[in-house]
């Protein structure tokens, strides 16, 4: 499959569906969701072992988002994947819709685990990997996480005990945009030198665009035999696709207004 071709055109629906959705329900965290836009498209459109109509396949590898404030572009990635109807997502936020505002299992299938409350997602990834391996599952785990969280202790608790138990079917991938709810990660709490970092812990370490889909697939690809645990850094913009979102922090919280929703959409819609 010619990746660097089939998944941008998802990408871009990922990024139209997650501006309706934060833009109707009035909620946060589009910059958040702009962000990993290319990564989820390429992690379902191309990397991926799943079967929509059969979420409890013993054999599916596991995805967590720990960052599970970006809730609408990871249902809006499971919709185009199958799992459910595309117009589930105009429920996204309302009151007795199964879609909250942060990333929720109950009710939605293709959610592993419910999450928002930052640095917990590596470890039950980690579980689900351990877990693979002792009953010679083929499958793999994946946690996707903010930058931000990585200030967590609890995520390097999780960072450690990996590689310890040569957990070489997880994949930890860190959106790396640079910005976090109260300003940039540099100046909340540094994480440079951030690649040394998880090297030191004994995970094997790439460093990639998270925009490029080629980087990306190769990155996910599943890799030669090893025993160590893989952790990506995607480089990233938050807000990416939408210029006057890129790199602004305002973005975190504040949804478009229904001009500015029209003059994002047609931005995304011009790509490619």
């Amino acid at each position: 499959m010619d990746i660097a071709a089939s998944t941008p055109a998802l990408a871009r629906r990922l990024r139209v569906h997650a501006l309706r959705m934060v833009a109707a329900s009035r909620s946060s965290h589009i910059g958040s969701c702009l962000s990993m836009a290319d990564l989820l498209a390429v992690l379902y459109g191309g990397v991926l072992r799943f079967r929509p109509d059969e979420p409890g396949w013993p054999d599916r590898d596991r995805v967590v988002v720990s960052k599970g404030h970006a809730a609408a572009i990871v249902y809006a990635v499971l919709a185009e994947s199958g799992y459910f109807p595309i117009e589930r997502l105009e429920g996204y936020g309302r009151d007795g819709q199964p879609l909250s505002g942060h990333v929720t299992h109950s009710g939605n299938p293709g959610v592993e685990v419910s999450s928002g409350s930052l640095g917990h997602g590596l470890s039950i990834a980690a579980g689900f990997a351990l877990a693979g391996l002792r009953k010679k599952r083929p499958m793999r785990a994946f946690a996707l996480l903010s930058d931000g969280e990585c200030d967590e202790g609890s995520t390097w608790e999780a960072a450690l005990f990996a590689p310890h138990n040569r957990l070489s079917n997880l994949v930890a991938i860190i959106d790396y945009n640079k910005i976090q709810s109260f300003g940039r990660v540099e100046d909340v709490l540094a994480l440079e030198p951030f690649a040394d970092k998880w090297r030191a812990f004994g995970w094997a370490v790439r460093e990639i665009d998270g925009h490029d889909h080629a980087a990306i697939h190769d990155a996910l690809k599943r890799p030669e035999p090893s025993e160590r645990p893989i952790a990506i850094l995607a480089h990233t913009v938050k807000g990416k696709g939408v210029s006057f979102m890129e790199n602004d922090l305002l973005w975190h919280y504040r949804p478009p207004s229904p001009e500015q929703l029209v003059a994002a959409i047609a931005e995304v819609e011009a790509v490619g």
